[in-house]
């Protein structure tokens, strides 16, 4: 795994700059910052919404509806909570989560989608409230790429997450959040743009799972998990606009975070950690975390202690799906 320790630095400052209120323009500095406003614009601009803004109708019960009690999930953030681009909402990431944890289970799983195409971390309170309603068992939160792409500043971002988390869990509801991905692998933002946004989603993916663990939740890494398929098969992992996954990118995503929301409510063995990556600083998980994509982070303890001297303990679990066979 190639990380670098600037990253454990700036999650380490977005995260307590969101804690305490302020904080910096951004992760890269106020430089960058007007750079990435005026290419941001642009990149939107070329990608534009072909799907327009919403995804297939999703609620539901899934699984045997004979089979007990049903557990409620919920599914918040972006574009990509609500599959925007395909058409069955089969191919969307919180209907294949849904019926992959209904059969981990052995229950029915009732799903119900608050995502919103367009949606940042500051929109997640909303979302929350019409979540809590439905007394979640489990919440899967998708945000982050569009904090980068409207250049919200990363403190604030994490700020938003983390209050959404901590309304989730004093509610009960387990939370698994996908961090943001990184948008230096899509195609349309073009350089130097993509290298400004590739360093600017990692950081705040390592500052998300920072605030996600010390409120009680676990992170998956996006990171670059549509990448090394994207450039193989550009066709069958983006829609039609290159920023979008397709169903086949959606699926993907789905089964990297599925083994941690059945983990999360007790329906799959924990996996151990990696030769060498045992308990460690949050920030020095964080900052591995953000490099690959499929990695879990969460909460641990070191002889009865939750922190450290470089503040909460975490564990690194690899829970990356085998390679998706190519589509006839």
């Amino acid at each position: 795994m190639i990380w670098t320790p600037a990253t454990a630095r700036a999650a380490r400052r977005i995260a307590t700059a969101a804690a305490l209120g302020g904080g910096g323009v951004t992760a890269l500095g106020a430089a960058m910052y007007g750079l990435l406003i005026a290419e941001a614009t642009l990149a939107r601009r070329i990608v534009g919404r072909p799907h327009g803004m919403d995804g297939p109708a999703s609620d539901g019960l899934y699984g045997d509806r004979t089979a007990g009690e049903a557990i409620s999930m919920v599914m918040l953030g972006d574009s990509t909570s609500v599959g925007l681009g395909v058409s069955d909402p089969a191919d969307t990431p919180a209907v294949t989560i849904a019926t992959g944890l209904a059969a981990a289970a052995g229950r029915p799983v009732r799903l119900n989608v608050f995502g919103l195409s367009g949606a940042a971390s500051a929109d997640l309170s909303h979302q929350v409230d019409r979540a809590l309603r439905e007394r979640p068992d489990v919440a899967v939160i998708f945000v982050g790429a569009n904090d980068v792409t409207t250049a919200t500043r990363p403190a604030d971002a994490v700020r938003h997450l983390r209050e959404a988390v901590a309304r989730l869990r004093r509610a009960g509801a387990e939370v698994v959040v996908g961090t943001c991905p990184d948008l230096g692998t899509v195609r349309p933002i073009a350089q130097p743009l993509r290298w400004v946004t590739r360093r600017w989603s990692r950081q705040l993916a390592a500052a998300q799972t920072v605030a996600v663990i010390e409120e009680g939740g676990r992170t998956v890494a996006f990171a670059d998990i549509l990448g090394p398929e994207f450039a193989t098969y550009p066709g069958e992992m983006f829609g039609p606009d290159r920023y979008h996954p397709s169903a086949r990118g959606y699926q993907r995503s789905a089964y990297v975070v599925l083994p941690s929301v059945c983990a999360a409510l007790g329906f799959g063995p924990e996996s151990e950690p990696e030769r060498g990556e045992g308990s460690q600083s949050i920030y020095l998980a964080a900052a591995k975390a953000a490099e690959e994509s499929g990695t879990e982070v969460t909460a641990t303890r070191v002889a009865g202690r939750a922190t450290g001297p470089q503040g909460r303990w975490a564990t690194l679990l690899r829970r990356r799906p085998g390679a998706m066979p190519r589509s006839a």
